[in-house]
């Protein structure tokens, strides 16, 4: 198990979800592309995991389960697994953006997906972890200041 931000890629379909994360292995270093094509087996993996956070790339449609039932049943252990993710789909019709809006999944990309859209999407999640980061690494410092003023 990774101690990085992994991503965490979810299709039915195996030659779609291995080409999925053959598209995102090209460029991504913050963590560890993993796959599955059983919803539940995700899910299973998901619970069992030590860290509540990391980037799902879902197919709107797993088999028996929707991306957004797989997000409801994480989003105990990942409290912004709807932010965290990038849905991918054959048509994005009406309901499935509406079903994005309402459950605040801001990434929604149609197959076949360009590869730059959807280094776009992940980079976009990443760019949030980074810049909190940089603020809690800024705020620790203030802190230390301010500790180091009293202890003088």
């Amino acid at each position: 198990m990774s101690e990085g931000l992994d991503v965490i890629v979810v299709d039915d379909d195996r030659e779609v979800c291995d080409v999925v994360s053959e598209m995102i292995e090209n460029f991504y270093a913050w963590g560890e592309v993993l796959s599955f094509t059983h919803a539940r087996e995700a899910i299973s993996y998901c619970l069992g995991r030590k860290t509540g956070a990391a980037i799902f790339v879902l197919d709107v449609f797993i088999g028996e389960e929707t991306a957004f039932g797989f997000l409801d049943a994480i989003e105990g252990k990942f409290p912004t697994a709807h932010k965290d993710s990038v849905i991918i789909t054959g048509y994005a019709s009406n309901d499935i953006v509406n079903m994005c809006f309402a459950s605040g999944v801001a990434h929604l990309l149609e197959k076949p997906m360009k590869p730059f859209a959807l280094e776009l999407a992940i980079r976009s999640i990443v760019g949030r972890y980074l810049r909190l980061a940089q603020d809690l690494g800024a705020f620790v410092r203030t802190q230390e200041c301010s500790l180091s003023r009293l202890t003088v």
